[in-house]
């Protein structure tokens, strides 16, 4: 990438390198039209033509520009009061001419300048050639983004006139409402992207440049259909996968060679680990078994899980030889609420079981203990009750206030913080804000009278109870938040992550004469960097974002992916715990691409020399979470992604399968039956 268009950090909105990227992210949503004789692409001329050349030969389908002007305001012609397009069909926003009081001599200028102008560019483009015949046809209509769809609603006015069998837009970037509404005109819309806020179609693009004439007229001339387009893009894809191949190295069942994970690591301090599932038995296992390694070879002293902090803490202290708990399985009692399977599963519980015995062994002399800790954020009960109880040993008068503060939930939820969150958004209840932040300060303000007591246990003991406080500090907020949109919501869960983070480290690091060093386990939606993803373009922070602003250099994202197989994940929120059938990966996904390097799990480092230049090309990378709709996998469960800037190494299992949890049901037990049931074999 030449340092004129700078990097992910600099210009986290940005999503495609170019239009040609674009027009070869639309060409695979569009796949379902692919070798329809009845086919003609269309691209809305100058910007629109280089995608839909890309989109024509994905579909082997023949291409033709389709000229439309803008109308601009007098004075002001990068306003549009309307469009002009090919055919005479003008389109025109008449609340903006009557605002406006656009006088019809003053309308009949720009239309006749525009006219002129639009006639020159179809004699360019198309020289003695008639307009394309449409009439019957299925006609994709292309551009390189919508702001307000005014070009494109002339374009779709004008062509309707020659009864075409079908309409369908497709653009790489638009507003949401804009793409809802061209829904209600046309028979098809795909829309690649939907930023918000919407700020101009070029804020999706690295390079944006303007198109001129000579390019339009050498891409309708260039032949988008026979077997020379098509095999210039098999050749095209599988030279991707080949590099891949050639780059990747072995790693058996997911876990990489020693060597290749501690070179890796090297001497970061904080290495997240995620998943592209919550429930994939696979990801956990080599993600568990690569923490080993890190702690017995690197000296790693905590995993900092995507689990709430005061139910991680009871397994913290079984780990560490304190606490009642007697068995990994009682210490993991604590993850009652949905999902439980996420930590009551089979692969945790083995993992507990041997931090357990590797602090045993950790006898003087013989290298550090670690520890177990979460960083979320949904314990605004559980974490309320555990600062009372820590007051109540070491300062009742002050857990008298405690629970005084605390109790104007009892007046608004019960135990629901959802409905409480509900409430106080929307008026229906008080804000609790103002005495969850009192309670934080005290506790905060006491911290040294609670610590007069020497030795560690007590600094731990005011350590969880200070976290306790933050957790529901910043619960509260977040179930204010959760209400008012998705993306306030998910950045202060993130950060609320990432702060508690930066406070276990610190913590840490008081109690060691070296820095301490942290493995983080959480979702790939958490671990990888959003500046290198569509969801950034929304304004979504993410932990691995964060952990690199603050780390820098000092941090490794790792994310795992799988094409198929089985997953452990629920209907709906709330749900049992179901194993279903993963469908195989979308084409122009990154798991679709690694499942084309043709080997059953592999490493590869995203950054690495030609393997950055093949990751950094906009693909659709899958997420699962708790909950696995398929019927609507392309909204639910993808978005776009540069990998080599979301990921500093990739961990790709081909096939895999469901996590057991420690209870399940007859529907967990039974599974999900393929499609083809029961002539599958």
């Amino acid at each position: 990438m030449s340092s004129s268009t700078g990097t992910p950090a600099d210009r986290p909105e940005h999503v495609f390198q170019d239009r040609r990227e674009a027009g070869r992210v639309l060409g695979e949503l569009l796949e379902a039209y692919r070798y329809d004789p009845r086919v003609v692409v269309l691209g809305l001329a100058r910007g629109g033509v280089p995608v839909a050349w890309e989109v024509a030969a994905a579909l082997d389908a023949p291409l033709d520009t389709f000229v439309v002007r803008k109308l601009g305001i007098p004075g002001h012609d990068e306003f549009a009061m309307g469009a002009l397009a090919s055919g005479g069909s003008i389109v025109l926003n008449d609340d903006l001419l009557r605002d406006l009081a656009i006088t019809p001599q003053q309308l009949r200028e720009v239309v006749d300048r525009e006219g002129r102008e639009l006639a020159r560019r179809e004699s360019t483009y198309r020289g003695n050639r008639p307009p394309p015949e449409v009439t019957g046809k299925i006609v994709i209509l292309v551009d390189d983004g919508l702001a307000t769809g005014a070009s494109m609603f002339a374009a779709i006015e004008s062509l309707r006139q020659h009864e075409p069998a079908q309409l369908v837009v497709a653009v790489p970037a638009a507003p949401e409402s804009t793409c809802r509404t061209l829904g209600a005109m046309v028979d098809d819309v795909v829309c690649a992207t939907m930023p918000f806020p919407f700020r101009a179609v070029g804020a999706s693009f690295w390079n944006f440049n303007q198109v001129t004439d000579d390019e339009v007229r050498d891409l309708v001339a260039t032949p988008t259909t026979g077997r020379g387009a098509h095999d210039a893009r098999i050749l095209e894809f599988t030279s991707a996968a080949g590099i891949i191949r050639l780059s990747s190295r072995d790693a058996p069942n997911g876990v990489p060679s020693h060597d290749d994970l501690l070179d890796l690591v090297g001497d970061a301090r904080v290495v997240l680990i995620g998943e592209s599932s919550h429930g994939t038995h696979e990801f956990y296992a080599a993600r568990a078994e690569m923490t080993r390694i890190l702690i017995q070879e690197k000296g790693f002293t905590a995993v900092a899980a995507e689990a709430d902090w005061p139910d991680a803490y009871r397994v913290n202290r079984y780990v560490r030889g304190q606490g009642p708990d007697t068995s990994a399985e009682e210490a993991l009692r604590g993850f009652e609420r949905f999902p439980a399977w996420m930590w009551r599963n089979t692969v945790v519980l083995d993992f507990v079981a041997w931090l357990r015995d590797h602090n045993d062994s950790c006898a003087p002399g013989r290298g550090p203990e670690a520890g177990f800790y979460g960083l979320d954020l949904y314990s605004l009960h559980r974490s309320m009750h555990e600062v009372v109880d820590y007051l109540e040993r070491v300062d009742p008068e002050a857990a008298r206030r405690a629970r005084a503060r605390y109790s104007c939930f009892d007046h608004r939820s019960g135990d629901d913080g959802q409905a409480y969150g509900y409430a106080a958004a929307f008026g229906a209840g008080e804000s609790c804000e103002a005495q969850v932040v009192e309670q934080l300060t005290d506790l905060h303000r006491h911290a040294g009278d609670y610590l007069r007591s020497d030795g560690t246990v007590a600094e731990d003991d005011q350590f969880y109870a200070e976290r306790n406080a933050w957790s529901v500090r910043d619960a509260e907020e977040y179930y204010r938040t959760m209400f008012r949109g998705r993306v306030a919501s998910w950045n202060l869960r993130d950060r609320h992550m990432v702060d508690t983070l930066d406070a276990l480290i610190a913590h840490l690091d008081r109690r060691s004469e070296s820095p301490s060093r942290v493995v983080v386990w959480a979702h790939n939606s958490h671990v990888g960097d959003a500046r290198a993803t569509e969801v950034g373009m929304h304004g979504e922070l993410t932990v691995g974002q964060l952990v690199r602003e603050r780390y820098r250099d000092d941090c490794r994202l790792i994310g795992f992916s799988t094409h198929s197989g089985t997953v452990t994940a629920a209907s709906e929120w709330g749900g049992p715990a179901e194993r279903k059938v993963v469908r195989a990966a979308l084409p122009s996904s990154v798991e679709e691409l690694f499942h084309e390097v043709g080997k059953e799990s592999f490493l590869i480092r995203t950054q690495d020399g030609p393997v950055a230049d093949t990751l950094r090309a906009a693909r659709l990378e899958r997420a699962i979470g708790v909950i696995y709709l398929p019927e609507t996998e392309r909204h639910s469960h993808y978005f776009h992604t540069r990998l080599s800037e979301q990921f500093d190494a990739m961990i790709h299992i081909d096939t895999t399968r469901a996590l057991e949890p420690l209870e399940y049901t007859s529907l967990w037990v039974d599974g999900e039956r393929p499609e083809t049931y029961p002539f599958a074999l």
